[in-house]
């Protein structure tokens, strides 16, 4: 019989050490999770209202079991609970209101019980692998890591990563891209998450980070921080461009990538299935990198329009097609490097806008001011785009025009002022027909023009107002000039990308947005009761 119990003692510290080295877990979490099944087997043999402990030694195997009792005077509670005398025979020295210890026999596991005890230590031994598996997963986002493809499922790709599994979702795969069960691929750990079903581990191919660890590899000055990319986009499959700069002067940013004869390049180009990459240097100026962006087409001019966060470039006609490029891939891809929207014209067309501009607000002075075709040429040549500008901007920049003198720059600035009041007044009424209230008026930001858009809008009270949100109320309009096709690429088609808000033409920033819908929510709160005064203390206290 010893040799029987022995035997058993030695198995279980076998099949603990077993299953820890194959799940790669701390062996205490198995003991652990035997202890945990031992007590549930020995409460439903004992009672479920017990307060059982089970201690399995992992050395030797021993296991002890108890039940734990508190000693009191009156016993409430069989279970739990020891009277002092039945106490003092299970220990000398109890005093009521001690817990002690009452050892139990060992039990035999019924083929339910053992069953149970199973399925418990799996539980355990599952969680605690996942739990490894988050925690070395956790903190390596960004890297690069080798797995096998394990199997594909709807089109994701799950890869065998040695100890956990991955997700290359098909989203993040290279199109067209051929990936066979039992094929190594290379990918870059894009996102590491707990869940219930245990971590997901979400891997990329298509990611432009992917494409930057890959050079990390293969170009040690990039790995020694020697030579940085400051920028990167990608069309999986097809094109890509990066942005590098050095931080040493004799050393050739774009050279050290390319390798030679281009063997650097090239192996990037390979694991990433033939896709064509740009190796651009990078510049502070936006203008300059906008232009080494657009390579391999020559750009004529830069315009950057600061306000609307968006680059206006002119090439010449025969260079169009190969700025746009094909499906208009090669301005999206500049456009994603510099975070820039860009706008491509032809000389012809850069002519025909600005003399369409100088013409409208030549018009526009005209009208307004009061003067000849002449002076209002004159004002739009010297940079004036509105009457707000010739109204407000010191005398001397009017002055200073050839042919003008102080009289003349104060009698500009009076009538525009003039104009500017007697726009307000339109759109005051205007405001007023449409039926927006006056307390709309009151809030900062707000002019009778902004009103009036309000009002077209349906926005006609102050609680219209206050249940818009920030972006719904001033967020601009962003648009992306495309290409229809590569032969009849004579003109851009532009196309709203996201939804503009009410104010989004006017330019208000986000903080002045979230300034005036707060202000126009200050009503909610004047109905609240006022918090009770505190009482003055007395003298004496």
């Amino acid at each position: 019989m010893a040799t029987a119990v022995s035997a058993n003692k030695a198995e279980l510290i076998a099949i603990a050490n077993a299953v820890a080295s194959e799940k790669m877990i701390d062996k205490g979490i198995v003991i652990e999770a035997m202890e945990d099944a031992i007590q549930r087997a020995a409460r439903a043999r004992y009672g479920a209202e017990n307060d059982i402990r089970a201690k399995l030694d992992p050395n030797s195997g021993d296991l002890r079991l108890w039940r734990v009792v508190e000693v009191v005077e009156a016993v409430d509670d069989f279970f739990k609970q020891v009277n002092l005398k039945e106490a003092q025979k299970l220990q000398k020295d109890a005093e009521i209101g001690d817990y002690i210890v009452d050892p139990l026999p060992p039990i035999e596991f019924g083929r339910i019980a053992a069953q149970a005890a199973k399925q418990v230590i799996f539980q355990k031994v599952r969680d605690a692998e996942r739990d490894r598996q988050f925690e070395e997963f956790k903190d390596r986002q960004g890297e690069i890591i080798t797995g096998v493809v394990k199997r594909v499922e709807f089109g994701h790709v799950v890869v065998d990563l040695g100890r956990a599994e991955g997700v290359i979702r098909r989203d993040q795969q290279i199109p067209r891209e051929v990936v066979r069960v039992n094929d190594r691929i290379r990918s870059l750990i894009l996102n590491v998450r707990r869940e219930n079903r245990g971590p997901q581990i979400f891997l990329s191919r298509a990611h432009p980070d992917f494409m930057k660890k890959l050079f990390a590899q293969e170009v040690p000055e990039i790995y020694d921080g020697i030579i940085e990319i400051k920028a990167a986009a990608r069309d999986p499959g097809s094109r890509a461009k990066i942005g590098v700069i050095s931080h040493d002067s004799s050393i050739d940013p774009v050279g050290a990538c390319v390798g030679m004869k281009g063997s650097r390049v090239q192996a990037v180009v390979q694991e990433m299935q033939g896709e064509k990459i740009d190796i651009i240097p990078w510049s502070p100026d936006t203008a300059t990198f906008v232009v080494n962006a657009l390579q391999p087409a020559s750009v004529s001019r830069v315009v950057i329009d600061e306000e609307e966060d968006r680059i206006e470039v002119v090439v010449p006609d025969d260079q169009l097609s190969l700025a746009i490029g094909r499906r208009g891939q090669n301005v999206r891809l500049a456009s994603q490097l510099t975070a820039k929207a860009i706008d491509i014209l032809t000389e012809q067309d850069a002519s025909e806008k600005r003399q369409k501009e100088f013409t409208e607000r030549t018009e526009m002075f005209q009208n307004e001011l009061d003067v000849d075709e002449t002076l209002a040429q004159l004002l739009v040549a010297e940079g004036f785009t509105s009457l707000e500008e010739v109204a407000y901007v010191e005398v001397d920049e009017i002055s200073g025009i050839e042919g003008f003198d102080e009289d003349l720059a104060a009698e500009l600035q009076s009538r525009a002022t003039e104009a500017l009041e007697r726009r307000e007044e339109a759109n005051r009424t205007l405001r007023r027909e449409l039926g927006v209230e006056d307390d709309l008026a009151t809030m900062p930001y707000l002019t009778e023009a902004m009103l009036v858009t309000l009002g077209k809008a349906g926005i006609k009270t102050l609680d219209d107002l206050a249940d818009l949100a920030t972006d719904e109320l001033v967020q601009k309009k962003r648009q992306e000039q495309r290409r229809r096709n590569e032969e009849a690429a004579k003109r851009f088609e532009s196309r709203s990308e996201d939804r503009a808000g009410v104010l989004g033409e006017y330019g208000l920033s986000d903080e002045q947005g979230n300034e005036i819908i707060m202000a126009a929510r200050a009503h909610w709160f004047d109905d609240e009761p006022a918090a009770a005064p505190a009482e003055t203390p007395s003298e004496e206290a």
